[in-house]
């Protein structure tokens, strides 16, 4: 489920006021989830199960920060070339690794896509190389040469 097939009436007026006022400015402090519960009217624990809910029926995947690459650590885009037979084998190897973000198929030669962010550049490649070490594929590693910020949020309801 997403957003798109949600209705308003299937959401609760703080599950509406989070989804609306929360996918920008979060709170940074100790207390966020009281902070907010403070600005829209309502407990704490109302906040958290709010957004409980939210995740369990998939309308929300995460509640957290999204941080600039190389801001925090380093991070590198990757990729394989992977044959159809071994992609679901070597994607869950590759997910296995805490600092992949996700993984994705795309429909190319080049057909295993996926992020790696640790603490250090060294890290990353320890990482891609010990993948690569693992699935017995060669690994793309795709560094950034310019960022992009595309802007996800956006008002759901007036």
């Amino acid at each position: 489920m997403n957003i798109s097939q949600v209705t308003e009436a299937a959401l609760s007026d703080i599950e509406r006021r989070l989804l609306n006022e929360y996918q920008h400015n979060f709170p940074v402090s100790v207390t966020p989830f009281k902070d907010i519960a403070d600005r829209i009217g309502c407990s704490e624990t109302e906040v958290l199960e709010s957004l409980r809910s939210l995740r369990e029926r998939g309308i929300v995947s995460r509640v957290g920060p999204v941080i600039s690459p190389s801001c925090v650590g380093a991070s590198t885009l990757a990729a394989m070339s992977v044959p159809e037979g071994d992609l679901s084998k070597i994607a869950s190897i590759v997910s296995s690794y805490d600092e992949v973000n996700h993984n994705y198929e795309r429909e190319h030669a080049i057909n295993l896509w996926f992020v790696v962010t640790a603490e250090s550049e060294l890290r990353v490649r320890q990482v891609l190389k010990d993948i690569s070490n693992r699935t017995g594929y060669e690994i793309h590693n795709l560094t950034m040469l310019e960022s992009y910020h595309i802007d996800l949020g956006f008002p759901l309801w007036c």
